[in-house]
C-alpha cells in the first residue's frame, strides 16, 4: 500500500481491541497519526502503550481518547475535544461495537444498549466532527459494518425494542442503521463489511474466522485517499457491491436521521 496516508489525521473509535486495534496499528504503519478510541482513559492508554512496546509504532502518532459509548454526554465531549485540538480530520473510522446482550438492556440515555453504541453514538460523533471532517476535501467516514445488516430491519415504532427483543435482532437493526447513515449526504462516507474475523463479535457469526489484522486492512484501505471511494457505497472486504435495499433509499436515510436527531437530542 502506498503511503499516501502519511500525515494524514484519523480517529478510530473502539481501537483497543479486534479490528479497531489492528486498524490502528496499520495506519500508524503507514505514518498516520492516529486519536486511539477507548472506552476509558486506561484502556486507551494501554492500547497506545502496547502499540509501542510490542508492534514497534511511533510514539509521536499515537493520541489516547476516551468516552464511554453507553452515555452520549461523554460521546459530545470527545468531539468538541477533537474538534478543539485537531480542526482538520482526514477520516472517521466508526467502528467500536458491542454484541447485543441477552437481555434487553436500555442505557441511561434510555436506549437500547446495541442501538445506542453501534449506531446512536457514532451518528452524534460524526454529525459533531462535521466541519473537522469537512475541512478537508478527501476527508471521509468510513463505517465498520456488517453482512448480518441484511438480515436486520428498523423497528421505527420501537426501536428500542421495549415489546419484542432478540439480541441477533437488535445487533442485526443496529448494523443496519448504520449501513443506512453512510448515505447521508452531510460527508463523503462508505460502509464495510471486513469479513468474519477474531474479534470479541465472533460468537454471533460463528467459530472461526480470519485474522483482524485482515479485516482492518479493508477498513484502512478505505481510509486512504489514493482509494478512490463511491460516496455512500457498501463494501464487501474490498468490493464494492449492493447493500441491502433500504441503505439505497432517500426516504429511509431521511426517516433514519430525524430518528437519531431525536433520540440522540441533537437538532442538526
Amino acid at each position: 500500500m502506498s503511503s499516501s496516508l502519511s500525515g494524514r489525521t484519523v480517529l478510530v473509535t473502539g481501537a483497543t481491541t479486534g479490528i479497531g486495534y489492528e486498524t490502528a496499528r496499520q495506519l500508524v504503519e503507514l505514518g498516520a497519526t492516529v486519536l486511539l478510541h477507548g472506552r476509558t482513559p486506561e484502556e486507551a492508554r494501554a492500547a497506545a502503550d502496547r502499540l509501542v512496546a510490542v508492534d514497534g509504532a511511533d510514539a509521536a502518532l499515537l493520541r489516547p481518547l476516551a468516552a464511554d459509548f453507553t452515555r452520549l454526554e461523554e460521546v459530545e465531549h470527545l468531539a468538541h475535544a477533537v474538534v478543539r485540538d485537531h480542526p482538520l480530520l482526514h477520516a472517521l473510522v466508526n467502528n467500536a461495537g458491542i454484541a447485543a446482550p441477552e437481555r434487553h438492556t436500555l442505557t441511561a440515555d434510555g436506549n437500547e444498549i446495541a442501538f445506542q453504541v453501534n449506531f446512536l453514538a457514532h451518528y452524534l460523533l460524526t454529525d459533531l466532527l462535521e466541519p473537522a471532517l469537512t475541512s478537508d476535501p478527501g476527508g471521509r467516514v468510513v463505517n465498520v459494518s456488517s453482512s448480518l445488516h441484511r438480515s436486520g430491519a428498523i423497528q421505527w415504532n420501537d426501536p428500542q425494542r421495549v415489546r419484542r427483543y432478540s439480541r441477533l435482532a437488535a445487533y442485526a437493526q443496529s448494523q443496519l442503521a448504520l449501513t443506512v447513515f453512510a448515505a447521508d449526504p452531510r460527508v463523503t462516507a462508505v460502509s464495510v463489511n471486513p469479513g468474519v474475523c477474531q474479534t470479541g463479535l465472533l460468537p454471533l457469526y460463528g467459530f472461526e474466522g480470519a485474522p483482524a489484522s485482515e479485516g482492518a486492512r479493508h477498513v484502512v484501505r478505505l481510509c486512504d485517499p489514493a482509494t478512490e471511494i463511491v460516496n455512500g457505497a457498501y463494501y464487501d472486504r474490498s468490493e464494492h457491491v449492493a447493500p441491502a435495499v433500504a441503505a439505497t433509499e432517500d426516504r429511509t436515510v431521511k426517516r433514519l436521521n430525524k430518528l437519531a436527531d431525536l433520540l440522540v437530542g441533537h437538532s442538526v
